[in-house]
């Protein structure tokens, strides 16, 4: 990649993270380009001339955002499944690794949960793509356990993967707004339990 690539991503990263908090801090519509521009420290026009509009930057904030989400779900399942471990263990890894990124990206996802139920946003297909990314990478391992006769086949795999998925985001939210004293750790073995208990059907403890 050469030097200009270089400065490109890194103008364009610093614009991401400009808007996301903007827009989660005051909402979308009360969110100006120019605002956006001076807390990434640019140029009104360099805005414009990485995104066509203030709409395009938030459908690419969100592609671009759900995209490492999915991308860290996946490491987290593959890592523990290239081990030899069961993918009921690959879908506690998974909690954990989407724990971690909203604990990183805590605007990102307070931007996309307030967004999820607006009807009314030009972007809603773009919503949808993005939250079908995530979920499906869910859904793989979901379906790679009942075929592994891990989980019953009797289980709804896309209503069961919207449930875990969230599951993790609202009680991330609910931790980091309402209970921040606790930590990760805590956290995490919850939502272990809730996953062992009711998806596998079996205690943490029994594993």
């Amino acid at each position: 990649m050469d030097s200009s690539n270089t400065r490109r991503d890194a103008t364009r990263r610093k614009l991401f993270e400009a808007a996301v908090t903007l827009i989660a801090e005051q909402g979308f519509s009360s969110t100006t380009v120019d605002e956006i521009a001076e807390r990434a420290g640019v140029a009104k026009g360099t805005v414009y001339y990485n995104f066509a509009s203030k709409n395009v930057l938030f459908e690419e904030l969100l592609r671009h955002g759900i995209e490492l989400l999915a991308t860290s779900l996946q490491a987290a399942a593959d890592e523990v499944i290239d081990r030899g471990g069961r993918r009921i263990d690959a879908l506690d890894a998974m909690i954990r690794a989407g724990l971690d990124f909203i604990s990183r990206y805590p605007a990102l996802t307070q931007l996309y949960v307030a967004e999820l139920w607006r009807t009314n946003r030009a972007w809603q297909s773009t919503l949808m793509v993005v939250r079908e990314r995530a979920i499906t990478v869910v859904e793989n391992v979901l379906r790679e356990a009942v075929d592994q006769e891990e989980l019953s086949e009797e289980i709804d795999i896309p209503l069961t993967a919207s449930a875990l998925f969230g599951m993790v985001l609202v009680a991330a939210l609910d931790w980091q707004s309402y209970q921040p004293d606790r930590s990760i750790d805590e956290v995490h073995a919850a939502l272990s339990r809730l996953l062992q208990g009711r998806v596998s059907g079996r205690s943490a403890e029994g594993r």
